[in-house]
């Protein structure tokens, strides 16, 4: 069963206003499991954690993040299209292992058209060798990898920025 993150709400609550940007967080296969799964991989912050700190950082932001995660692949393809049906401003993804396997994702993602990172707690890079290639990468603004449960809050605030240079230049660009 998918599972949302309660700490949503309090962000959604918090700066509910009609120019909060929001920001769909998804969490894949066995991310529901950080905090006990292979701490020396992946640490030991839970990704309840994250979403609470994710939220923190969001409201701070004037943004509304809206934490999910899933073990199904299906489920993640159907958010993204939620996502773009309910009008949010970009996506931030850890696919976990569909990184490297999903082309449904990669097509949902293309076809979404909104601001996407792709974020890791680990290094894909430095681990296996099937981890070396992300399907989902090339329809991302970029990657942030390798610093555990801040590789979150790093990608949240690299999408934020980029959102408001977007901004700042259409603004620009108007007057």
């Amino acid at each position: 069963m998918a599972e949302r993150s309660t700490s949503r709400r309090a962000a959604s609550r918090a700066g509910a206003t009609s120019a909060v940007r929001q920001i769909l967080v998804l969490s894949g296969p066995n991310l529901d499991r950080l905090g006990l799964r292979e701490p020396d991989v992946y640490g030991s912050t839970t990704l309840e954690e994250i979403h609470g700190e994710l939220g923190r950082i969001a409201v701070s932001r004037s943004t509304r993040v809206d934490c999910r995660q899933t073990n199904h692949e299906g489920d993640l393809v159907s958010w993204i299209w939620e996502a773009v049906d309910a009008g949010f401003d970009g996506i931030l993804i850890n696919p976990g292992a569909l990184t490297h396997t999903s082309y449904a994702l990669y097509d949902a993602l293309k076809g979404a058209n909104l601001p996407v990172v792709e974020v890791h707690l680990s290094n894909p890079d430095s681990r296996e060798p099937f981890r070396r290639r992300s399907l989902v990468a090339p329809v991302c603004l970029g990657r942030v990898a390798g610093f555990g449960a801040r590789s979150y809050t790093l990608a949240l605030q690299a999408l934020l920025d980029q959102l408001d240079s977007k901004a700042a230049t259409a603004s620009a660009g108007r007057g």
